[in-house]
């Protein structure tokens, strides 16, 4: 039996919505930061650190995005956008760990932007967890 392709399937499978998120985020950042850092050693593996941690908050909060549309309660969206923030959070710090002296936002560092934006995050996931819906 041939089955078609539906787009809507992808978040009912992980396995698949994994491989889209990874394949997704590594040909959006390919050519502007890891191209030109391929030869950098420990460099790159700190940027592949960040790319991961992007990789993963991109593909957690599809599915709190996904589990909040289905189920509309408030600890879900609480928990879909700290995981968006956690979003925000990985690329300013990837920004930062890729050109460190680049970008800074007037006297506060990109890098403490970043772990400000984690700790709203985390903030954010203990609203969800101790909310009684």
């Amino acid at each position: 039996m041939i089955t078609l392709f539906k787009p809507e399937n992808i978040i009912e499978r992980k396995s698949t919505l994994f491989s889209v998120v990874v394949t997704g985020v590594i040909a959006i950042l390919a050519l502007p930061i890891i191209v030109p850092h391929i030869l950098h050693g420990y460099h790159l593996a700190h940027i592949f650190l960040h790319i991961g941690g992007i990789t993963l908050a991109v593909f957690i909060s599809t599915l709190a995005l996904a589990a909040y549309f289905r189920l509309r309660t408030k600890r879900l969206l609480l928990s879909a956008i700290a995981f968006c923030t956690f979003i925000g959070a990985e690329s300013v710090l990837l920004v930062d760990s890729t050109w460190p002296t680049l970008y800074d936002l007037g006297i506060l560092p990109l890098n403490e932007v970043g772990h400000l934006l984690t700790f709203i995050t985390l903030g954010l996931l203990a609203l969800g967890v101790f909310r009684n819906d």
